[in-house]
């Protein structure tokens, strides 16, 4: 497709949703069936310049169409594209078995992982790293991201994406996938939630406090898990993973309830001691510093109330305790960002549980309040949306490293404004998000491995790098283009004048524009989990 003048859907449309392509040239465009029967033409279609890429570009909305084959014709190019009834099962599915393939502390057997099955790693204990007298045996989780440390802020936002997808739209994300926990009769996007959340309460300390990573000093080269057998460290406990940690708990005793009593009551007495931890130390946040000698990765945050406030929320939701409602209401009153569901700004994913879980019984602050807060807020991604020439949801300075987070995140903020207000047009701006993650964007990348004739080939992950085999790891999401923290490499590559939404590499050393990360995938999940509901729904606007 080198020069195709469509961006595209790469993994394929719906039936009963708009199908939107981007057009870069003026000839006009013919919509052929299966057949070679056009079945729409359209005029040269008014093109306008995008600000992020500097494409002219038009984008175009053709409609719903039936399930079949089609192909897009623009004087001498053609492109073929597909419409089904459930597009994107397949590409959710993938989304969360991308996270087994990210499991750390055991081994990925052939009949689960296939060619990419590997041997245990990282099994031995980790000391702490300001006492190497203390060990603990803390293995397990996921792998964070191209490289092998685990990182507790992160895993929480991760787990309560995963959570919430399968809270909110649980016929969306309900396959069995093939893990060795299927059939025993918890959904397999729970089970794979859980692998994570075993892992993390084995970073409680004993005060009640979480580490805030797992990792070793450096990374690891490009070799397998298997194969990284230098030491690892606890590394000191901070007040933002204490906080996400506590949040994460107390949602995981709500959704594990039904099916394990016992987990979830020690899910709650963790985030119960991590609130109290958290109380305890109040009026001494300092943000986290790696410790002298240590180069991995930092998460570090400026703030914790966002933390504090999600943990608030959704103690509030587990126990009913007026204690948590005062906390989290003095916390909104401050100000919150809740649109936002990164690891770095966690307010929306209060946001979620006071509007859709808790609902009406959060009290009129924390849900009349914080639903015009939130509506407000939410309308900003639609306007970043109407203004891109590609429908994307990010400004020309909003491409950094991980935009594909900010540009989900968005996302997800779009369908929660449409599940509470039925405004169509936050639902298809929302689509138009799914969309450029699988191709429709000015590289013409889908950027999930394993979907799409023009696919991420090179991400950096160790794994990927380090197996021998040419694809892949499948199911795992590159950051994309990124333009504002980058490698002085990349800027020797792509140059000073290379516009922000095509500042991206598909190699293996890219970091900064072709990482994978577990927290990038599942808001890919919860994204595509909602429109997989859609599929299902006659009426368009109902999940449940």
């Amino acid at each position: 497709m080198e020069g195709s003048v469509f961006r595209i859907n790469q993994a394929g449309y719906t039936e009963g949703l708009p199908v939107r392509i981007a057009v870069l040239a003026e000839d006009g465009v013919t919509l052929e069936d299966s057949r070679g029967k056009a079945v729409l033409r359209a005029d040269s279609p008014r093109l306008r310049e995008d600000a992020a890429s500097g494409d002219r570009v038009a984008l175009m909305d053709l409609g719903t169409l039936p399930a079949g084959e089609y192909t897009l014709c623009s004087g001498a190019c053609r492109r073929r594209i597909t419409v089904r009834t459930a597009p994107w099962r397949e590409v959710c599915n993938a989304l969360i078995k991308g996270l087994y393939y990210q499991r750390c502390g055991c081994g990925l057997r052939p009949e689960h992982a296939g060619a990419y099955a590997h041997a245990a790693c990282h099994t031995a204990p980790a000391a702490e790293w300001a006492d190497r007298s203390r060990t603990h045996a803390a293995s397990g989780g996921w792998h964070d991201a191209g490289d092998y440390g685990r990182y507790t802020g992160p895993g929480a936002v991760t787990a309560a994406h995963l959570m919430y997808a399968w809270k909110l739209f649980p016929r969306g994300c309900g396959d069995d996938l093939n893990l060795p926990e299927t059939g025993n009769g918890l959904p397999d996007i729970l089970n794979e939630t859980k692998y994570e959340l075993d892992w993390m309460l084995k970073m409680q300390d004993p005060e009640g406090g979480f580490y805030h990573k797992l990792t070793k000093d450096h990374f690891a080269g490009f070799i397998m898990p298997e194969e990284d057998r230098d030491p690892e460290y606890l590394m000191p406990v901070s007040h933002c993973a204490t906080g996400a940690a506590c949040a994460c708990m107390a949602l995981a005793s709500r959704i594990y309830r039904p099916w394990d009593g016992a987990f979830a009551d020690r899910a709650l007495h963790a985030a119960r001691r991590a609130w109290n931890w958290l109380e305890a130390h109040g009026d001494d946040f300092v943000p986290f510093k790696n410790p002298e000698g240590v180069r991995t990765g930092v998460y570090s945050d400026n703030t914790d109330r966002d933390e504090r406030f999600w943990a608030a929320c959704e103690m509030l939701a587990a126990t009913g305790e007026d204690s948590f409602r005062e906390k989290a209401e003095a916390l909104f009153a401050g100000g919150q960002n809740l649109t936002r569901f990164g690891w770095q700004d966690v307010g929306g994913l209060g946001g979620i549980c006071c509007l859709f879980d808790l609902k009406e019984k959060a009290g009129e602050r924390l849900y009349g309040g914080l639903k015009e807060a939130f509506l407000r807020q939410s309308e900003e991604p639609l306007k970043y949306a109407a203004a891109s020439g590609y429908g994307t949801a990010l400004t020309k300075d909003m491409y950094s490293w991980g935009s594909i987070l900010t540009v989900l995140g968005n996302g997800m903020a779009l369908i929660l404004h449409f599940l509470l207000t039925g405004q169509r047009e936050y639902r298809d701006a929302a689509l138009s998000q799914l969309d450029y993650a699988l191709g429709l964007n000015a590289p013409d990348v889908c950027f999930v491995t394993g979907f799409g004739e023009r696919r991420v080939m090179h991400p950096h992950h160790r794994p990927s790098a380090a197996d021998g085999i040419e694809e892949p790891v499948p199911g795992l999401i590159s950051g994309g283009p990124n333009k504002n923290w980058t490698y002085g490499t990349t800027r020797e590559r792509l140059g000073e004048d290379t516009p922000p939404a095509r500042y991206f590499l598909d190699e293996t050393m890219s970091a900064d524009t072709n990482e994978i990360a577990i927290y990038w995938n599942s808001p890919a999940v919860f994204t595509a989990a909602f429109f997989n509901c859609l599929c299902m729904d006659d009426a368009g606007t109902s999940c449940r």
